[in-house]
């Protein structure tokens, strides 16, 4: 009776352990294409933080929030709150994934200027960062 006993005990540990080693890596949050492609999913609201830097610096750094819309792999982003230079609900980003990540961003303002960006998504898809190498760069955290 006592090893019967023992045994359920060990494996009831093991058990908890193997749940908790899943459950704290975190799952990435994905879509599957018509294609077949897993894509990451990045619909819904992003605390945004924007830094301008070279010629834009004396515009400043400031905080935004996104809203991200992904229709397949290509994804909208709108601003939530207005920011010094870009009114609520103009769009801020436009772009396209691929199962790598982003494979093309285009950063947007209010004044019609837009530029090309590099994108870059984090391992648990919780952060995005995205700079155009010029002017600005938007750090985008999932809410």
């Amino acid at each position: 009776m006592v090893k019967k006993t023992f045994l359920v005990l060990i494996c009831f540990i093991g058990l908890i352990i193997f749940v908790s080693t899943l459950h704290g890596q975190g799952s990435k949050k994905t879509i599957t294409l018509p294609s077949g492609e897993v894509v990451c999913d990045l619909n819904g609201e992003w605390d945004t933080f924007v830094e301008n830097y070279g010629p834009m610096a004396s515009a400043g750094n400031y905080p935004q929030i996104n809203k991200i819309t992904q229709t397949g792999s290509s994804f909208v982003a709108i601003r939530m709150i207005d920011d010094p230079y870009n009114r609520k609900g103009s769009q801020s980003l436009q772009g396209e994934l691929d199962k790598k990540g982003i494979k093309k961003v285009t950063l947007l303002s209010a004044t019609g200027g837009t530029g090309e960006a590099k994108g870059q998504i984090s391992d648990d898809g919780n952060k995005i960062v995205i700079d155009d190498g010029i002017w600005r760069r938007f750090t985008l955290t999932r809410k």
